[in-house]
C-alpha cells in the first residue's frame, strides 16, 4: 500500500516515524541527532499554523510552541491554551518537522527540505476543513504563497497581508512574522501589525473555532 492510500491516521504516523533526514538525507549532512517529528493535526482542523521548524526546547518536549514564542502567538490569536492544543480544531504543521540543529555561532539551521518534499502536499490535501492558515516566517510563506508572491521578503509579504488575505476567500491566509523575541524591534517599528492586523486575525480565529 502506498502512502497516498493509507488512512489519515496511518499517514500521520508515518510522518512521526520518518527518519529520512538522518538515514537517507537528500540535502547536506545527515541530521546529527535523533529525529523527533513534531506535528499536531486532525482531519477536522479548521485553523492551521504553518510554522518553520521546532527549536531545541520543542524538540525536548515534543509539544509545538512550548516556549515563549508560543505564548506570544496565542496572545496574537487571542486563543486559550486548551484550544490551541486541540488538534481537532487547530493543526500545527512546521515546514521541517524536526529540530534541524544549530548554526556555528548562534541560531537554528533552516528547516530540512526533505519534509515538505515528502509530506506536505499530500498532508494538506487531506485537510479539507481548513478555513484559516497562519503562515509564519519566510519558509512557510514561500511554500504556501509561492516564490513570486514572496520574492521581496518577509517584511513586505507581511505588510501586504490584506492582498494575501483576499486572494482565497475559502481559506484565508495570514502571513505573520515569527513570534520570537528576535522580532521585538520589528513589532515596535510596525505598530499597524497590532492595531490593524491582529483584530481581524482574532475575529477570524474566533469565528473558525465557534
Amino acid at each position: 500500500m502506498t502512502l497516498e492510500n493509507k488512512s489519515f491516521e496511518a499517514y500521520v504516523s508515518a510522518i512521526r516515524a520518518c527518519r529520512v533526514c538522518r538515514d537517507q538525507p537528500r540535502y547536506g549532512k545527515p541530521l546529527d541527532h535523533e529525529p523527533r517529528p513534531v506535528i499536531q493535526v486532525s482531519e477536522t482542523a479548521r485553523i492551521c499554523i504553518a510554522s518553520q521548524a521546532p527549536g531545541a526546547r520543542v524538540h525536548a518536549s515534543g509539544r509545538p510552541f512550548s516556549d515563549a514564542s508560543g505564548v506570544r502567538l496565542r496572545e496574537w490569536m487571542e486563543i486559550a491554551e486548551d484550544e490551541f492544543y486541540d488538534p481537532s480544531r487547530v493543526a500545527i504543521i512546521p515546514m521541517g518537522f524536526c529540530f534541524p540543529g544549530t548554526k556555528p555561532g548562534s541560531g537554528d539551521l533552516p528547516p530540512r527540505r526533505e519534509c515538505s518534499e515528502l509530506w506536505h502536499e499530500e498532508l494538506f490535501r487531506r485537510l479539507p476543513n481548513l478555513r484559516l492558515l497562519l503562515a509564519i516566517g519566510g519558509y512557510a510563506q514561500r511554500w504556501h504563497l509561492g516564490k513570486e508572491a514572496t520574492r521581496q521578503g518577509v517584511n513586505e509579504t507581511v505588510q501586504s497581508w490584506r492582498e494575501v488575505y483576499r486572494a482565497d476567500p475559502a481559506r484565508h491566509i495570514y502571513p505573520l512574522p515569527h513570534p520570537s523575541w528576535h522580532n521585538n524591534n520589528w513589532l515596535k517599528r510596525n505598530p499597524w501589525f497590532e492595531a490593524e492586523m491582529l483584530p481581524v486575525l482574532r475575529a477570524d480565529v474566533r469565528a473558525a473555532l465557534s
